[in-house]
């Protein structure tokens, strides 16, 4: 039977290290890659990475064409998917954050070629997961796109990113503590499939990061190695799961449908973060003790920290239910009343 078939789509290899961006080529050339590769980038990421990964790739005989881009836009898709398929390119390397990462991922996904990922900060999951978060294509959701067949993560050039995208990152992991129960709610409510094991991993995760606050406030290169270990793990729960249902629930909804209502007001994580709280309570997990885990990092807790109102905050209660209704949580099917939702964000203290 088909639906007996469970496929899992795993990294070859991951590299964590220091100062390891001049032995990427070295990395690449012990894999067997092929030798054509077209390496995505941004402006300041290729300043602070790109450069040093294309010239590492160069010395070990690969042949490398770097495109850098600014905007993401669906012309931008198109042009890349393009040039990958009229220049004969192998593979795709996305060097960046997580909008040129996710990029990266989608394009070599459309066009069938390898994808690498090299973050060069630590904001969300998208470093190391199959799915790829493209707002240009109008929807808040992601798309399956693929696993990368290695991620080559430099501690010390995400160390030396803004605080703030490590902050965001914590957020999203945190998250796992209630899209692992909104999982298993939607598997003894809806009969929904459940991988314990890759639940259990992205739980995992979430729990890292809470026992490692302090290291991970000084932002010190142990502290993000902590992040960046933890954000990898989830990612590859997901391929596990064959889904996002492991990193993603109601408390991911919730973010979609303030980023929708209040766009670029704040980052992925930081609204992941705030949603967990209130998910958290819904869940009756113990919710301040989550939210005294996103204070003491330096994440946001509440409406105004995250640059947003507090009808904002209700409405994306209200709506979030709509956002993925094929997925069940604990917002149900019916989602929130607005008495509801203002009376859960005044109690956990986000309003």
């Amino acid at each position: 039977m088909a639906s007996s078939i469970h496929v899992m789509e795993l990294p070859r290899k991951v590299v964590v290290g220091v100062n390891i961006l001049e032995s990427v080529g070295e990395i690449c050339r012990r894999m067997s890659f092929p030798k054509k590769i077209l390496a995505v980038t941004g402006p300041k990421t290729y300043e602070v990475a790109g450069g040093k990964v294309i010239d590492s790739l160069r010395d070990s005989g690969f042949e490398v064409e770097k495109e850098v881009v600014g905007e993401v836009s669906e012309n931008l898709i198109t042009k890349l998917e393009k040039k990958v398929l009229d220049f004969g390119f192998s593979v795709v390397f996305g060097v960046g954050g997580g909008r040129i990462i996710d990029l990266a991922k989608y394009v070599s996904a459309k066009t069938k070629t390898l994808f690498v990922s090299v973050p060069t900060s630590a904001s969300h999951d998208g470093i190391s997961s199959p799915y790829a978060s493209l707002k240009s294509f109008g929807s808040p959701i992601s798309v399956r796109a693929q696993a990368p067949s290695a991620i080559i993560a430099d501690v010390q050039v995400i160390t030396d990113s803004p605080f703030r995208l490590t902050a965001s990152g914590c957020g999203d992991i945190i998250a796992k503590f209630t899209a692992t129960r909104d999982w298993l709610l939607a598997h003894n409510l809806k009969n929904e499939y459940y991988g314990d094991y890759a639940a259990n991993l992205a739980l995992m995760s979430a729990k890292l990061v809470a026992k490692n606050v302090g290291l991970i406030r000084e932002d010190s290169v142990e502290g993000v190695r902590i992040v960046v270990e933890a954000l990898i793990s989830c990612g590859v729960a997901m391929s596990i799961a064959g889904s996002s249902r492991p990193c993603s629930g109601s408390e991911h909804l919730f973010s979609h449908a303030l980023d929708m209502i209040a766009p670029n007001r704040a980052l992925h994580g930081e609204r992941c973060g705030i949603g967990t709280i209130m998910m958290a309570y819904l869940h009756r997990l113990n919710w301040r003790k989550i939210k005294g885990v996103l204070k003491k990092i330096g994440a946001p807790t509440t409406a105004e920290e995250l640059n947003v109102a507090s009808d904002q905050i209700v409405e994306a209660l209200t709506i979030a239910h709509k956002i993925r209704p094929e997925r069940y949580t604990i917002l149900g099917e019916k989602g929130l009343t607005r008495e509801a939702a203002k009376k859960l964000a005044k109690v956990t203290g986000v309003i």
